[in-house]
């Protein structure tokens, strides 16, 4: 079933025509992976998809981008709201410069909820689902920035979580970490998709075929071609897919 609909949309920094004519569907519960070389509007779509671009001057949005039926472009949307159904996790692991704990309860606290027992509930929750709990629940006090860099991100993780998102955005969510910890973030993803719709950019092919369902090829601000991830990879109906997933150009 689609969760995301994305029409006809154009993305413009300034005169710069980043998104040309993006049409998408993305379905609930999946995984969809956005891949192509630098600069080709991967990371620029994923952020229109939470109106993170909003914060950039001079973007410029033409088209809808239809979330549940709701165009999240219209007037009278709550941005704010928005990025609590919506949640990112970004390149580098970000976790704020306060505890473990902290880190994981502050997207509630801002959203209103204050009551301690609550609050430890919804900690250890999204600690679970972040594959992080066990790790960690002897030290929930200590900084975050004490946690190894596989850690962080899966504390940053733990945080988008934690405020109820439907949908969660990952910008290259492995691309600091070494092979181990990327190895766990993988895992994650595929235990997370039970229960959340997740899209992914990455530049690591091998990551997207290991744990998309649906894998959509960008090239100069265009998307070349979008299927099933074993058909994209193993048959791809367009020579420049091909090209670059071969190693021709990228």
């Amino acid at each position: 079933m689609t969760i995301v609909n994305i029409d006809q949309l154009h993305l413009y920094y300034g005169t710069f025509h980043a998104l040309k004519n993006i049409n998408m569907n993305i379905n609930e519960k999946s995984i969809t992976a956005f891949i192509g070389p630098s600069g080709c509007g991967k990371s620029t779509l994923l952020r229109t998809l939470n109106r993170m671009n909003d914060m950039i001057k001079g973007v410029r949005i033409e088209g809808s981008v239809n979330i549940k039926g709701e165009n999240i472009y219209a007037q009278d949307v709550n941005v704010e709201l928005l990025r609590k159904e919506i949640g990112m996790v970004f390149q580098q692991p970000n976790p704020f410069p306060k505890s473990i704990y902290e880190n994981v309860a502050y997207g509630s606290k801002i959203h209103g909820i204050t009551n301690r027992k609550q609050l430890d509930e919804i900690v250890e929750t999204s600690l679970k689902n972040a594959a992080l709990w066990d790790e960690v629940k002897d030290d929930l006090k200590k900084s975050a920035y004490g946690l190894s860099g596989g850690q962080q991100q899966r504390l940053c993780i733990a945080r988008a979580l934690a405020v109820n998102p439907e949908i969660l955005l990952m910008d290259e969510p492995t691309s600091a970490l070494d092979p181990i910890s990327t190895l766990k973030i993988e895992e994650l993803i595929q235990d997370l998709k039970q229960r959340y719709t997740i899209v992914i950019v990455t530049h690591n092919m091998q990551q997207a075929a290991r744990v998309s369902d649906e894998t959509a090829f960008f090239l100069n601000g265009e998307v070349i071609e979008m299927d099933d991830t074993a058909t994209l990879f193993s048959n791809p109906n367009d020579q420049k897919t091909e090209d670059y997933i071969s190693g021709r150009f990228g």
